[in-house]
């Protein structure tokens, strides 16, 4: 996926400047709409909300309140897909840091 595809779909992060949009920005024009950890820190709890959303799902179509079978899936797929990603980012951050601390200095 290229770069250019990302920008405009992420809350998280400024890609490029106006002058010049799908271009990589300067080492001293990177800026980021939020501190790494904060980032991180809404990233988890959108994933959490999106497990709690599904559990409701869920549970609603065991008590009869909806019969969307199709509404159910698409929610719980969707928790899914977030926590896997959010595993993903979890192992390359441990790999990172792994790597890091292996650097003789």
């Amino acid at each position: 996926m290229a770069l250019q595809s990302l920008q405009g779909q992420t809350p998280y992060i400024q890609i490029g400047n106006a002058s010049s949009p799908g271009l990589a920005p300067k080492a001293n024009e990177a800026k980021t709409d939020l501190p790494f950890a904060d980032l991180v820190k809404s990233m988890v709890q959108e994933t959490n909300a999106q497990q709690v959303s599904a559990n409701n799902s869920v549970q609603q179509l065991i008590t009869g309140e909806t019969d969307s079978i199709h509404d159910v899936v698409l929610t719980a797929s969707r928790a899914d897909l977030a926590f896997r990603l959010m595993m993903e980012i979890r192992n390359r951050l441990i790999a990172s840091y792994q790597e890091v601390m292996r650097m003789q200095v």
